[in-house]
């Protein structure tokens, strides 16, 4: 009965587990696998083309590619500024929301999980038109307080992106948090108010490190997403060339490599490097962040 529980139990996971399998682990060996390998061409490069092994070649030369480690390294600087900012001001309006009424907080949840609800591509679009100085209200309305200020400049380009991002994310980092929020026991807050804390002490005290989890969770999900944004500079670059390039952030590069130039060994390549660069990055932070229960 036992056994049979288990198999019955383990069949729930078997959906996530085949996609898992064949979306994810897949892929990675099969890319993992085509690194190993280059393409060359015979002759003058008029007859065919040949594949062979050279084993960490094509590492040894996405590590020293320059174009490559300074993207990574212009997305990193830009996450380390970008995801403080959004994670501080979801929780900040999940704090907001416990201090409200079930009715009114259900309310206000659904209207900051509408930018979420957009996709992605959808909200770039908009917020460019919003940004552009001939349609977008943005420009004249700088002019009006005595601001010049040009989004698509090459000192403007990466803020306007983070207010982009910081804007499309914030609902969902938020309803995480207000959910964990909702797990403190209440007593705890009735308790402290007896003592005569106020409002600002019992979130610093008791609110914010019963979500410390919550916020290590959105934290390693934002670093995620961070490194692998492709959508708003690829429509950036589509308004200003000249301040967004090819080679802006590393999953640009990556397209590039593979559908542009046709080099899918050293895309693969690329692909695995910025992996495990996404997974130190993750489990540095989460041993950063993280703590032992008690």
């Amino acid at each position: 009965m036992i056994s049979s529980l288990r198999w019955k139990g383990a069949s729930f996971t078997a959906p996530f587990l085949l996609g898992f399998v064949f979306l994810y682990l897949l892929p990675m060996g099969y890319a993992a696998y085509q690194s190993l390998f280059r393409e060359e061409q015979s002759g003058l490069g008029l007859g065919g083309s040949s594949q062979s092994f050279v084993g960490l070649d094509n590492y040894l030369e996405g590590l020293t590619d320059s174009a490559f480690m300074g993207s990574v390294l212009r997305v990193a600087l830009f996450a380390c500024v970008q995801i403080p900012l959004m994670l501080l001001i979801s929780l900040v309006l999940a704090l907001l929301l416990d201090s409200l009424t079930s009715r009114s907080a259900s309310r206000f949840r659904i209207l900051l999980l509408v930018p979420y609800m957009i996709p992605g591509v959808v909200a770039a679009i908009v917020w460019i038109n919003l940004y552009s100085p001939n349609v977008g209200p943005l420009t004249p309305l700088g002019h009006a307080l005595g601001f010049d200020w040009d989004f698509f400049a090459p000192s403007m380009v990466w803020p306007s992106i983070g207010n982009l991002l910081t804007w499309h994310g914030i609902g969902y980092n938020m309803v995480i948090i207000y959910s964990a929020l909702q797990a403190v026991p209440r007593e705890l807050f009735e308790a402290a108010r007896l003592d005569g804390a106020s409002e600002w002490r019992i979130a610093r005290s008791i609110k914010i490190p019963y979500v410390r989890s919550a916020l290590v969770l959105t934290g390693l999900l934002s670093i995620i997403q961070m490194l692998q944004i492709f959508n708003e500079p690829a429509l950036f670059r589509n308004v200003t060339p000249q301040t967004v390039d090819d080679k802006f952030t590393p999953i640009m590069i990556i397209y590039n490599a593979a559908f542009n130039a046709g080099n899918y060994h050293y895309a693969a390549t690329l692909s695995v490097l910025l992996a495990l660069i996404l997974g130190i990055a993750s489990f540095m932070f989460y041993r950063l962040t993280s703590k032992e229960a008690d």
